[in-house]
């Protein structure tokens, strides 16, 4: 299992669940410090600009930024894990809120799966997952050969997801465990064709040939 990077940023969060192991990192990005401390969880890093937490913070671990900056504070989380060498991300407080941080947060996502790495987003309504094919090169580094990405949510007897496609194109899409099952079709980002998929009991299987997908599996309260 790869050790997690948990990042909170300060969108919409009503709770957070980090079990931290030893060799992981919990890092507040900016007003996710205030969602920390009221799920009793000591950041490993704060950092931002610290225009929504409305002061900065002070200690050691803080990295303070200028507000005129071409990174949101969540980017530069995730960039500050990819330096320390995670491959996994779970994010918490990326959604909701402004509509642009939001689409900002999103277009993270597809950065992650660029860098080969894991990330769920978690929020009361929703979890976003990435799944991505790889190009893994041969020895002789001549060429190279597409590793297919594959997902599997657990069986649930009702509820939805749905999928898109996080490139202009995303290629050998399957599905096999929901009510609309698909095998080896093209999933473009200009067509919503992954729009509530529902869940009938079974384990759910997403997998892409070529390509980066996020799959979105809603939650009922």
């Amino acid at each position: 299992m790869n050790n997690i990077c948990y990042i909170v940023s300060a969108g919409d969060c009503t709770g957070i669940n980090i079990l931290k192991e030893e060799n992981d990192i919990v890092i507040a990005a900016d007003g996710g410090l205030k969602y920390l401390e009221k799920a009793g969880v000591t950041p490993d890093v704060i950092l931002g600009d610290f225009d929504s937490l409305g002061f900065k913070p002070e200690g050691a671990n803080v990295i303070s930024y200028c507000p005129e900056k071409d990174d949101t504070d969540t980017m530069l989380a995730v960039k500050l894990g990819i330096e320390k060498g995670f491959k996994e991300f779970i994010i918490y407080g990326a959604l909701g809120g402004r509509l642009d941080h939001t689409i900002a947060n999103l277009t993270i996502i597809n950065y992650l799966s660029d860098q080969g790495c894991k990330c769920t987003v978690i929020d009361e309504h929703v979890i976003i997952r990435n799944v991505f094919s790889q190009n893994e090169l041969c020895e002789n580094m001549t060429g190279g050969k597409m590793i297919a990405g594959k997902l599997t949510l657990d069986k649930k007897d009702a509820g939805t997801f749905s999928i898109f496609s996080l490139k202009d194109v995303a290629k050998g899409v399957s599905i096999v465990g929901a009510k609309y099952e698909v095998e080896n079709i093209t999933f473009t980002n200009n067509i919503p064709l992954g729009v509530s998929n529902e869940f009938v009991g079974k384990e759910v299987v997403v997998e892409v040939a070529d390509g980066q997908l996020i799959v979105m599996e809603n939650i009922y309260l």
